[in-house]
């Protein structure tokens, strides 16, 4: 393939740099082509009227240059989740469950929270520490925060928190009736 490549690039080299015939036609009108005519004779062309194309140095491209960030080193966060504590059981019957961290140093503008539950994105990125999760269901969860830049790349992570969330069971089962009662 690089072979068949390379030939019709030097094909396309020899085609360019082809001969260029120059004619006048009966009405006094000149005309040029790279083939030759009946009374046509081959052009010289001067040094200085050739294009001469000069490469322009190269360049490195960093991968930061698709972002429009700046090629400042980026920020060193640190982020750990305060509250709940490790392993901690939480008895709300509504499974709502409140989780905050602490991250240091604080967020830049365009730089966001957002927290996992069981490996699982849960809401939408925020700029504040605190996050309010409603409905949770009862069990053992490992929450994580993660700090994220707008192009979604993760700046920091918290170590994972495991929780265990309690929910009372409401059983609507008919209550035994003791024997020789009821109807």
């Amino acid at each position: 393939m690089r072979l068949l490549l390379t030939f019709f690039l030097l094909a396309f080299t020899f085609a360019s740099s082809a001969a260029v015939y120059k004619w006048v036609d009966k009405d006094g009108k000149t005309h040029f082509s790279d083939k030759p005519i009946e009374n046509s004779e081959e052009v010289e062309f001067k040094s200085n009227t050739q294009n001469q194309i000069t490469p322009s140095p190269i360049q490195a491209i960093s991968r930061n240059a698709d972002n429009n960030e700046e090629l400042a080193p980026s920020t060193q966060y640190s982020v750990r989740i305060q509250s709940p504590k490790e392993e901690e059981t939480i008895r709300e019957n509504s499974g709502d469950v409140t989780v905050m961290a602490r991250i240091s140093p604080d967020l830049k503008p365009d730089h966001l929270l957002v927290i996992l539950m069981d490996d699982k994105v849960m809401g939408s990125a925020q700029t504040t520490p605190i996050f309010s999760l409603k409905n949770i269901p009862r069990g053992e969860h490992t929450f994580v925060i993660k700090a994220v830049a707008q192009n979604g790349k993760q700046l920091a992570s918290s170590p994972p928190r495991k929780i265990y969330l309690h929910r009372a069971i409401v059983n609507n089962s008919k209550k035994p009736t003791p024997f020789g009662k009821g109807s």
